[in-house]
This record gives C-alpha cells, structure tokens and sequence, in this order.
C-alpha cells in the first residue's frame, strides 16, 4: 500500500473539535477512514514524512516500552494504542495507531509490520512473527530490542573507526591538488629563470602539477561520472556479489564485515533455536533479513546442504565466510545438545570481537594516515625548495 501521511481537523459524535493524523493512500480514503472512526473532518492535507524519524533509534525505544507493556500485562493493542497516544514524534503517533487498528481488525502484528516495510526490516517482522508462534511476543520484543541496540553500537564504532582516516585523506588529496595546481606553477617560473638543471623529485611534481592543470577537465569529467557508474553497477548483483567478496578480503576492513555480518546471524539464530523453531527454518528467516546477496547466497548453500543430510558444522565447513571457530562450537553444540547456547555464545563472541576492531583500527590508522599527510606534504615542499637551497649553494661556491 501506498503509506501517505494525512492531517485533519474535525468533529466528533459528541460536536467536540479534535485533530490529528491518519495514513491513507489518499484523501478519500482518509476521509472514510475518519468517517469509521465518527469524525468528521472539515480540514484534511497532507503532512510530510521526515524519514530520519524512522531511524534505529525510534525504533529500538518504540519496541523496548512495548516490550515493557506486554510483560506488565498489557495488551497488544492496549500498549499501541499507550505508545501513540505518548510518543513526542507525530508521524510516529499516526503509525502506532494504525498498527493498533490493524490489529483490532483480526491481522497479526507481524503482518501489519510487514505493510511498512520502509520501518520495519525483515528482522523485525521475522522475530515478531516468531513471537506470535512461541506465545512469546514480549520476550521476542525485549530481545529485538538488545539485538538492534549492539548491532547499531557496533556500527557506531565502525563508523567513527573509518571516518577520521576517511576525512585526513580528503585533506590529504586536497591539499596535494591545491599545492600542485595553484602553488606548484608560481615556483615553475621561478625555477626556468635558472637556467639550471632541475632535480629529479621537482621535475617529477612539475611534471604532475602540468598533466592535472593541461588536463583539468578531462580529471573533472573522471571525477563526475565515476560515482554515477559506481552507483549504476551496484544495482546488479552480480556486482553486489564481487563487491562483497573484494570488501571481505581487504586487510582490516574485511575483518570488522566479517564479523558484524556473523554477529547478526547468530543472533537471530540463536533467538530463534531458544524459541523452538527448526533449524532449516531459522536458516531462511536469517536468509530474508541479510542485505548482502553474499551472505544470502552462503546461509541458502548451508540451508540446502543440511537439508541433503549434511550436519550444520559440515555445511559451514563448506562455506568460506564462516570462521574456523564458527565450525567448532557449532559441531560442540550439535554434538551435546546445547547449540542455542552455542549460537549465543558465537554472537556474542564476534560482536565483542568486533568492537575491539574497530577501537584498534581507529587506533591503528590514525598515525599511518598523519605519517602518509607528512610524506606527501614533505616531498611538495622538498621539490619546490631544492632548487632554491641547490641555486643559493652555488653562487655560494661562486663566490
């Protein structure tokens, strides 16, 4: 459905004046929907969508206090209806309500998430439909909550990891253009007046300082179109798969992708062999909810390798995304019985793996990059001074 969010003023069966939000696919509908519900409006517009109030955030503390109703003993419905009547953000307001209807009419919880699928990812759908399976909802719910709470610190940590090396780079190249394109020539007429050989390393930047300047647009025009063909090959998948499998080896970074991605899977995994339901199962659901068609591609081969009789360390034997400790605690787990113990251990293993990672990469790259501004700021000012001190020694001995 078409999700459009609407604003109206109105009256209600007892004449008083009250306004709100509804979603609709459009302004009839959301009249008749304010009609079901005995309003009737006399101002109806649309309202806009701030999709940064969709953010993990919102989310996470939406199903934390739902959680926190259901295991009071609130109903459902009666605790979508508590958080929309409390929750600060109005599009937020609108949506709980509308969940909380859908659910008054007979549709699961699950189903009606599964509407909004620019909320709701799949895991969330995946665990609430879990829940209502188990009877467990307000446990499935609490431990969603955790689950999305670590993995959006995790990717916190890896974020700050790789953003000041990213920004020293951009001033990096930034300064090496400037210098080249804007310094670099004033001192190249300098050096002509000479009439002196000029050193290796001054003839080398010179030399670069004229190719970047002679051919400034076609390195402009590279610069434009690059992204927007990066952008257009990533929407194939076979490239999704090569770009994955590039990311994965790559020194570092490969590690912390590894592990954020096998924290995730065992977390669900985990979750959902504590909560009884099958392996083969499990499997799929963890399948839907992994973006990278890599990983999707890998836990589908493992899928189909037990279901042809293989045991589940044996299929992640195959695969060579999964890590050698992956393989061992898993044949422990299947070998005495307590693989949801196993699982959990594995996520959390890698998730605390993980967050060391990133803390040592941060730390780790942070004088390479400062050592690597040096280098190229102390070779630009080499080349430009090395005639000056060469000239200034000669009419020295000159003299």
């Amino acid at each position: 459905m078409d999700n459009l969010l609407w604003r109206w003023r109105g009256v209600n069966k007892e004449g008083a004046s009250c306004e709100g939000m509804v979603w609709a696919s459009d302004k009839i509908n959301a009249s008749l929907q304010l009609m079901d519900d005995e309003v009737q409006p006399f101002m109806l517009k649309r309202a806009s969508i701030n999709p940064r109030h969709w953010g993990s955030e919102h989310k996470i503390l939406a199903i934390r206090q739902l959680a926190a109703l259901l295991q009071a003993g609130v109903s459902l419905t009666q605790g979508l209806m508590m958080l929309a009547s409390q929750h600060p953000i109005a599009q937020w307001r609108a949506l709980l309500g509308e969940l909380a209807k859908q659910l008054g009419r007979g549709v699961a919880f699950s189903e009606t998430l599964r509407q909004w699928p620019a909320v709701f990812p799949p895991l969330y759908i995946l665990l609430m439909r879990t829940g209502e399976m188990t009877g467990k909802l307000d446990v499935c719910c609490q431990q969603l909550a955790q689950q999305q709470e670590d993995q959006q610190k995790l990717r916190k940590q890896v974020i700050k990891a790789l953003r000041y090396p990213a920004f020293i780079f951009t001033v990096a190249l930034l300064l090496t253009l400037g210098m080249t394109c804007f310094v670099l020539p004033q001192f190249t007429a300098i050096y002509r007046s000479f009439n002196t050989p000029l050193p290796l390393v001054t003839r080398a930047v010179i030399a670069l300082s004229e190719a970047l300047i002679q051919h400034a647009a076609l390195w402009l025009s590279v610069l434009v179109i690059t992204p927007v063909v990066i952008i257009r090959l990533r929407r194939r998948p076979q490239w999704q798969l090569r770009e994955a499998a590039w990311l994965l080896k790559m020194p570092l970074f490969g590690a912390l992708i590894r592990g954020q991605q096998l924290s995730q899977i065992y977390t669900v995994l985990s979750l959902m062999q504590r909560a009884g339901i099958p392996l083969l199962q499990s499997l799929g659901s963890v399948e839907e909810t992994l973006a990278s068609p890599l990983w999707q591609q890998a836990v589908g081969r493992v899928k189909a390798s037990i279901a042809g009789g293989l045991p589940f360390w044996k299929a992640l034997e195959q695969e060579s995304v999964f890590t050698a400790l992956c393989i061992q605690l898993v044949r422990t787990g299947e070998e005495t019985g307590s693989l949801d113990l196993m699982l959990e251990k594995l996520a959390e293993w890698h998730l605390g793996q993980t967050s060391e990672r990133a803390q040592t990469l941060a730390a780790t790259l942070e004088p390479l990059m400062m050592m690597v501004i040096g280098l190229i700021v102390g070779t630009l000012v080499v080349a430009m001074y090395l005639p000056i001190f060469r000239l200034g020694d000669a009419m020295s001995g000159m003299n």
